[in-house]
């Protein structure tokens, strides 16, 4: 007998979404976080990565590029935050932003050689589509009036710039 909510958990975190602490689908998943570590490691050869505010799958076997540009999204808002005066931890954390506003912050960005060199960050209708596939993987939310929040899962690409900061560092100093 699987767990309540298994096929939707299954579907969900194959299509690539995060299940975050807020969705209903987590507690089911951590009553049974053995199972599924076991479950989706058997029977697809994923790790399913456990973490206190989100759940996840990743393979070594892809080749997809949404998690580097979503990567590549964070580190431009999350820089271009911080040059405004904000804290960015605090702002992903807990603010909604209009679809303007990211826009803006894209547009008026000294990053504009690498913004240029992305396909889904490149332009406003490519960043857009990039926002609404974050929202299909439950990194963003999208709230009313073409406003958008963070979840939890933001912490995942947040932490790899840090340890890319990191590691270039110690890069630079042996």
């Amino acid at each position: 007998m699987y767990p309540d909510k298994h096929k939707e958990i299954v579907t969900s975190l194959m299509e690539g979404k995060f299940v975050t602490v807020e969705d209903l689908l987590f507690e089911t998943i951590k009553k049974n976080e053995e199972f599924y570590i076991t479950f989706f490691e058997n029977s697809f050869g994923f790790e399913l990565i456990v973490n206190q505010d989100f759940y996840y799958l990743v393979s070594n076997e892809t080749n997809e590029n949404t998690s580097r540009d979503i990567s590549i999204f964070f580190s431009i808002l999350s820089y271009e935050l911080d040059k405004n005066g904000k804290n960015f931890l605090e702002e992903l954390n807990y603010s909604e932003f209009h679809i303007d506003e990211i826009v803006e912050y894209f547009n008026n960005s000294s990053w504009t050689d690498v913004i240029k060199a992305n396909k889904q960050l490149n332009n406003e209708e490519n960043l857009k589509r990039h926002i609404g596939t974050m929202v299909k993987r439950n990194i963003a939310v999208k709230q009313s009036n073409d406003r958008y929040s963070f979840t939890k899962a933001h912490k995942l690409f947040i932490d790899f710039a840090k340890k890319l900061i990191k590691d270039n560092k110690n890069e630079s100093i042996a």
